[in-house]
């Protein structure tokens, strides 16, 4: 564990395995909510939005799941100027925090059969103090690991998304057994809410293991600033925070579209709900073991911007096809396999992209740069995408609409990373 000793004045050097773990239980638990929210979103829907048109009611439900990241870059800028003022262990603790109070609200809140209008408010407000609290996370986590990382820094930061695989590994098999195991009245009544039980045994835990974690050298030794404003961080790193905002494109719409393939099995391709789980079970076995070898790869042989412009354009050029099988031959094996293929093509740019995200920023201003640039491609590409995809479904009536949502982020992204490419060459020579 990443505990902090002292002897004298001196601090122990944690292990990597001890860092990774402080880092990442916080992860576990600000994913596991938006991944549960996300997957049961027919359900939630039914339970605390409930209209005479169920499209209209699972806009709604969506539409809570991306208003909470309008206020994510909020989060992103609170937390992370926090953390680059007070530590990357203080801005941790702080964020886990918040997400264990939203959750727990979540957790506790009444249907809408129950206390009417009332029901909905307070699910939205849960979702906002969780998009808060997520804004700041993943900037504080990838800049605690990559600055214990030292030089294995793409596979000490790859833990950042290997995780959240895992997280999608548990969610997954809450709902292969919930949906298989209950009745549909059953999982509407009181089902859905036995995964947030498990998420707040987590938060204590987390808390525990963050509050004694170790600071990071490169903060300890980085000149510290009082605060920073985000009109000073965007006049000192206006092209930074573009190409980090730019790279984090397609990564957080090919998640959140994933993410959505449950409620896509389900609505577009009338397939019974295990499906949609089965599949994102498999996807997230993926998404956990290759990102952190795509990590291991950045290190070692292949150089981090290559590897993920490969993969970029691997999107671009595989999104069509993958949709177009699940929806010309609906069943269990087409959507794990297009799942499964999705995420291992995610999982070689999603486990490089929160090292190269923090190469783009100085120590100074790493934990908020990162943040706010992550969290505002969050907020426009990602946390908005099952919402999207369902009103181009909706409005075109093509069920392949997701999938040119897909393609024109991954160019977006390719643009980015060819910048990043030439930035990073010109600071070299």
């Amino acid at each position: 564990m990443a505990i902090e000793t002292t002897m004298g004045s001196a601090l122990a050097r944690p292990r990597l395995l001890g860092v990774i773990i402080a880092a990442t239980i916080g992860n576990v638990l600000e994913w596991f909510d938006f991944l549960v929210y996300g997957f049961f979103a027919v359900t939630i829907a039914e339970v605390f939005f409930p209209a005479n048109n169920p499209t209209v009611s699972l806009l709604a439900t969506f539409g809570t799941f991306g208003l909470a990241y309008v206020v994510r870059p909020l989060g992103a800028v609170v937390v992370g100027t926090y953390t680059d003022r007070a530590g990357r262990k203080a801005g941790l603790t702080l964020s886990i925090g918040l997400m264990l109070i939203g959750t727990t609200l979540m957790l506790i809140t009444p249907g809408y059969a129950t206390i009417g209008v009332a029901a909905p408010i307070l699910i939205t407000l849960a979702r906002l103090l969780q998009g808060f609290s997520v804004g700041g996370e993943f900037g504080s986590a990838v800049a605690f690991l990559v600055e214990h990382g030292g030089k294995r820094r793409g596979f000490s930061a790859s833990w950042q998304w290997a995780t959240t695989g895992i997280v999608s590994i548990i969610v997954s098999l809450f709902g292969l057994v919930l949906t298989t195991q209950l009745s549909h009245q059953q999982l509407v009544d009181w089902g859905w809410r036995i995964p947030y039980v498990f998420g707040l045994l987590v938060g204590p835990a987390g808390l525990y293991i963050r509050s004694r974690m170790t600071e990071t050298p490169e903060f300890l030794e980085s000149e510290k600033v009082p605060r920073v404003p985000i009109g000073d961080l965007l006049r000192r790193h206006p092209v930074a925070i573009l190409l980090a905002l730019g790279a984090s494109i397609v990564s957080n719409s090919s998640y959140y579209l994933l993410l959505y393939v449950p409620t896509y099995g389900v609505k577009t391709l009338n397939l019974p709900a295990y499906t949609g789980f089965a599949a994102t079970l498999v996807g997230g076995i993926i998404l956990a073991v290759v990102s952190v070898i795509a990590g291991h790869w950045s290190d070692k042989t292949v150089p981090r911007t290559r590897l993920m412009l490969i993969t970029a354009w691997l999107f671009l050029l595989t999104a069509y096809p993958a949709f177009w099988l699940m929806d010309a031959y609906p069943s269990l094996a087409s959507a794990m396999f297009a799942v499964g293929f999705l995420n291992l093509i995610k999982a070689g740019y999603s486990g490089v992209l929160p090292s190269v995200l923090c190469e783009q920023f100085p120590v100074e201003t790493r934990a908020v740069g990162v943040a706010f640039a992550f969290s505002v491609s969050v907020t426009i590409f990602g946390g908005f995408a099952p919402f999207i995809a369902t009103w181009l479904i909706a409005r075109t009536g093509d069920p392949l609409s997701p999938a040119y949502y897909l393609m024109v982020t991954a160019a977006l992204s390719i643009v980015a990373l060819i910048a990043i490419n030439r930035r990073t060459a010109r600071a070299k020579g």
